[in-house]
C-alpha cells in the first residue's frame, strides 16, 4: 500500500498546483463576499470553481450488478443485502464503507464497465476507485467530451499490456504525444484482496503539467463530460495455486469471480476557463457555470452579445482576458468581430458596430452621417449629437454639410450656414439656378471714354432701332437663334461678360450652343450705345452670328445683332421658322 500513498500525495500536489492560492483578509468586515473573480479594485482576475469529487451523488451506470436474482451475498430488493452502482458515489467512510458488487461470472473474460455522466464538462485531475474484492487484472479508463457519444481512451492497467490492449507496458510521453493514452503493469496485483486502490493522475508524467496555462493540448486532455471504467479481465487466482498457467492461457478457467468497488472518485474543478468562481444548475437543472468576465455559455467559452471588441480566451494566471464591449458611444445595440482590423489596431479593438443609431456612422458610431453634422455643445454619446444639415433647396449646391462646421456648400453669391441669403454686393433673382446675382457696380455707359459724344452712337448703331421685325430673310442669315435668361454681369478688359441661361435653341450652326448656363459676350462700346440693350434677370431673343474666340467662350452679341425682349407670341414663329430651316429653305438656289 506504500506507493499507493504516494501516487494519491502527487495527485494532491498536482491538484495544489493546479489551484490557486486566494488570501482573505480575516480582518475586513465583509458585507457580501468578495467576488473572487474579480480584484479588490474590481478589476478581473482568474477565478475557478473549487476542487470537488464530481463523480460524488451522481448516477453511475453497471453492466452489471447483483441481486437479481438474488443468491446468498446479495438481493437486490433487500435494501440491507443490496449492492447497487448508486454505493460508488455515497458518502463513505473508513468505519462504513457500501459496495457496489457486480454479478458473479463464470466465463472469462467478461467486460463490465461502470459509467458516469458528470452532466458537465469538468477538467479532471484523478480518477481513483477503491475495490472491496481483488483489483481486476486488466483495467481500462476511458472520457468522453460529447456526453457519451464518442468514447477515447484514459490509462490502461494490465499485467500483459500488449496482449490485453496492444499497448507497450513502459511508454513515456513526449510533447508530441501528450494525449497519449499509456498502460502500466502498476495497481494490477491480486493483492490486497480487498481495500486495493487504482489511482489515474491526468497530469502525471506529461511535460507541458509545468505549463498548463499555455497548453491547449493539455486544457483538452483532462476535460470530460463522461467518465467510463472498464473491468476486462479478473485475477483467476492462479498464484493462489488453483490452476497451473496453461489451463488458465487457454481461456477455459469457471473459476466464478466477481467485481466489487467501494468508492469511485474523480477528483477536478467544473471547467469554465478560468471565468467563474462556481457552478450552479439552470432552470432545467443541469450544471453550469457561473460566468463573469463578460462571458456565456455553459463553460464561459464564449463573449456575451455586445462584447466582442476582441477575440475570446480562457483566462490565465497573468491576465484575465476579459471579453471586452464594442465601444458605439451608445448608438448602437450590436457589433460583430472583424480580424482585419483587430490586427490593424495592434491586437486592441477589432469591434464593429452594427445599425448605428441617431445620425451616427462609422465603426464605433462615431462621427455623423451624411446630411448631418456635429453638434459641439454635446457629448458623441448623446442622442443628440448629430444635427440635420438643413440645406436651403435653391441656395445650396447639395445636400451635404460640413461635418464639424455644418456649413451648407453654396451657390456662386450666396452665403449663409445653410445658404440661405445673398452675400454682400449680390441680390436675389427669380432664378432657381443662380438665386443671387451680381449687383451692377457701375453703369456701363461711364465706361465709355468721354469723347464719344452720345451723338455719335446714332451713326454707330446704324440700323433702325424699331426693326424688330422676325422674318425668313433675317433667320436664315443668323448663326444661332436662342432665348436666353440675362444672370449677371461683369466686366472683363473692354467686354461685358453676362453669365446666361439658354432656355431653348431654336437654331444653331455651332455644336456648343446647348440649353444650360452659357456666357454671352457684348463689347463695352455697343452696351454705352444701348445697341443691343440689356437689363439684368430679365429674358431676350438674341440672333447673331458665331465667333470663335478661345479668350470669349460663348456668344457673341453685336450692334448687328439682333437682341430684343422675349415675348412668349414669337414661340410657335421661331419653331415654324427652324422646320423650314431644315426643310433646306435657307438654301439660296
Amino acid at each position: 500500500g506504500r506507493m499507493e500513498v504516494l501516487q494519491l500525495l502527487r495527485l494532491f500536489l498536482t491538484t495544489a498546483m493546479l489551484g490557486l492560492s486566494q488570501t482573505v483578509n480575516p480582518f475586513v468586515a465583509q458585507q457580501t463576499p468578495p467576488d473572487p473573480c474579480y480584484d479588490e479594485s474590481g478589476a478581473p482576475r482568474r477565478c475557478i470553481p473549487e476542487f470537488v469529487n464530481a463523480a460524488f451523488g451522481k448516477e453511475v451506470q453497471a453492466s452489471s450488478t447483483c441481486g437479481k436474482p438474488p443468491t446468498r451475498h446479495c438481493n437486490a430488493s433487500d435494501p440491507r443485502r443490496a449492492h447497487p452502482p448508486a454505493y460508488l458515489t455515497d458518502l463513505n467512510t473508513a468505519s462504513n464503507m457500501t459496495c457496489w458488487r457486480s454479478e458473479t461470472l463464470h466465463h472469462s473474460p467478461q467486460n463490465v464497465t461502470l459509467t458516469l455522466s458528470l452532466g458537465k464538462k469538468f477538467e479532471v485531475v484523478y480518477v481513483s476507485l477503491q475495490f472491496c474484492s481483488p483489483r481486476p487484472e486488466s483495467t481500462a479508463i476511458l472520457k468522453s467530451m460529447d456526453y457519451g457519444k464518442t468514447w477515447v481512451p484514459y490509462q490502461y492497467y494490465s499485467s500483459q499490456c500488449r496482449k490485453i490492449y496492444g499497448k507497450p507496458s513502459k511508454a513515456t510521453v513526449t510533447k508530441q504525444n501528450e494525449q497519449e493514452a499509456l498502460c502500466t503493469d502498476g495497481l494490477t496485483d491480486l493483492y490486497p484482496l480487498t481495500g486495493g486502490l487504482i489511482a489515474f493522475s491526468t497530469l502525471d508524467g506529461r511535460p507541458s503539467a509545468q505549463d498548463f496555462d499555455s497548453s491547449p493540448v493539455l486544457q483538452d486532455w483532462v476535460t470530460a463530460t463522461d467518465i467510463r471504467v472498464v473491468f476486462s479481465r479478473p485475477h483467476l487466482f492462479r498464484d493462489l495455486g488453483s490452476r497451473d498457467a496453461g489451463e488458465e492461457e487457454g481461456g477455459t478457467g469457471s473459476t466464478p469471480y466477481y467485481y466489487a468497488v467501494g468508492e469511485l472518485q474523480v477528483g477536478g474543478r467544473c471547467k469554465c476557463n478560468g471565468h467563474a468562481a462556481r457552478c450552479v444548475k439552470d432552470k432545467e437543472q443541469k450544471l453550469v457555470c457561473d460566468c463573469k468576465h463578460n462571458t456565456e455559455g455553459p463553460e464561459c467559452d464564449r463573449c456575451k452579445p455586445f462584447h466582442y471588441d476582441r477575440p475570446w480566451q480562457r483566462a490565465s494566471a497573468r491576465e484575465a482576458n476579459e471579453c471586452l464591449a464594442c465601444n458605439c458611444n451608445l448608438h448602437a445595440r450590436r457589433c460583430r468581430f472583424n480580424m482585419e482590423l483587430f490586427k490593424l489596431s495592434g491586437r486592441k479593438s477589432g469591434g464593429v458596430c452594427l445599425n448605428c443609431r441617431h445620425n451616427t456612422a462609422g465603426r464605433h458610431c462615431h462621427y455623423c452621417k451624411e446630411g448631418f453634422y456635429r453638434d459641439l455643445s454635446k457629448a458623441i454619446t448623446d442622442r443628440k449629437a448629430c444635427k440635420a444639415c438643413d440645406c436651403h433647396p435653391v441656395g445650396a449646391a447639395g445636400k451635404t454639410c460640413n461635418q464639424t462646421t455644418g456649413q451648407c456648400p453654396c451657390k456662386d453669391g450666396v452665403t449663409g450656414l445653410t445658404c440661405n441669403r445673398c452675400a454682400k454686393g449680390y441680390q436675389q433673382s427669380r432664378s432657381p439656378v443662380a438665386p443671387c446675382i451680381k449687383i451692377p457696380a457701375i453703369n456701363p455707359t461711364s465706361l465709355v471714354t468721354s469723347t464719344e459724344a452720345p451723338a455719335d452712337c446714332d451713326s454707330y448703331c446704324k440700323p433702325a432701332k424699331g426693326n424688330y421685325k422676325i422674318n425668313m430673310k433675317k433667320y436664315c442669315k443668323k448663326d444661332y437663334v436662342v432665348q436666353v435668361n440675362i444672370l449677371e454681369m461683369e466686366t472683363v478688359a473692354n467686354w461685358a461678360k453676362f453669365t446666361i441661361n439658354i432656355l431653348s435653341v431654336y437654331k444653331c450652326r455651332d455644336e456648343r450652343v446647348k440649353r444650360g448656363d452659357n456666357f454671352l459676350w457684348i463689347h463695352l462700346k455697343d452696351l454705352s450705345c444701348k445697341c443691343p440693350k440689356i437689363q439684368i434677370s430679365k429674358k431676350y431673343l438674341v440672333m447673331g452670328i458665331s465667333e470663335n474666340s478661345t479668350d470669349r467662350p460663348g456668344l457673341m452679341a453685336d450692334k448687328n445683332s439682333l437682341v430684343i425682349q422675349w415675348r412668349d407670341a414669337w414661340t410657335r414663329r421661331l419653331r415654324k421658322l427652324q422646320r423650314r430651316e431644315k426643310k433646306g429653305k435657307c438654301v439660296k438656289p
